[in-house]
Parts: C-alpha cells; sequence; structure tokens
C-alpha cells in the first residue's frame, strides 16, 4: 500500500469498533442499550437517553444524499491533486447522517435525494474509509 499523505483519524477505544468495522468492510454504529438510538460520530453517552450504555451494530450502509457540495478551492494541500470533489451528507436509511464524498460519478451528476450505498476504501493498513456510490 502506498504512503497516503491526507489526514488520518486517530483510533482510540472510542472509535477503534467504527474504524475495525470499516476494515472488514462493515458500516457499524453505536446503539444505546438503554432507549435503542443509533448514533454517529461516536460519542461516550447517548444524546437522546443520556445513557453511557452502548453496543455496535451493523447498519445496511444505505441512504440517500441529503446534502453536497463540490469544492473548487484548495483548503488543505493534501486534497490539491483532488479538487474540485464532493463533500455530500448522507441520510442513513437507518437515521444518522454522515459527512463523506459520493465516488463513481462526476461531480455535477450528484443530486439530493440520490440514493447511495458504503463502499470502503483502504487508504492504510489500519484506516479504511467508508465513501458512498450511487446505489443499485
Amino acid at each position: 500500500m502506498s504512503a497516503y499523505a491526507k489526514p488520518l483519524p486517530t483510533l482510540d477505544d472510542g472509535n477503534r469498533p467504527f474504524w475495525d468495522a470499516c476494515r472488514e468492510g462493515r458500516l457499524a454504529l453505536q446503539k444505546c442499550r438503554d432507549c435503542g438510538h443509533l448514533r454517529y460520530p461516536v460519542s461516550h453517552v447517548c444524546p437522546e437517553c443520556l445513557s453511557y450504555e452502548s453496543d455496535w451494530t451493523t447498519v445496511s450502509g444505505k441512504g440517500e444524499v441529503f446534502s453536497y457540495i463540490v469544492f473548487h478551492q484548495v483548503y488543505n494541500q493534501a486534497f490539491a491533486e483532488d479538487v474540485p470533489y464532493n463533500v455530500a451528507i448522507i441520510q442513513l436509511d437507518e437515521g444518522p447522517r454522515m459527512i463523506s464524498n459520493v465516488t463513481g460519478v462526476a461531480n455535477d451528476a450528484v443530486k439530493v435525494g440520490d440514493r447511495v450505498e458504503v463502499v470502503f476504501d483502504a487508504v492504510t493498513d489500519d484506516i479504511t474509509i467508508p465513501r458512498f456510490k450511487p446505489a443499485g
């Protein structure tokens, strides 16, 4: 695997199950043991009932484009060769929203309401980034 020069998450005990699941080709989210609320991003407390108890559950990875933008400006030099690129808010079918990219389609083809499904981009031995592609 070649050296990945873009920013990477810092793995810790709280987020490691998310990144481990991505590396295995699964999208896993925290689920509150007390009220069942699915949450993203990772948090030590449920935003619905304030419980500290949660488990990890695999979700479908399907959803739709809630919103998106196409970046034409270089805000971080690590992404200079990617400009223009899209950043999308994906509304997962299970409820939470994730920020990611829609891949496999031209930036001007991405539309709000498009159905998408997760794909995984292994960028290092430890980090596999969830991205989304048009469903179907």
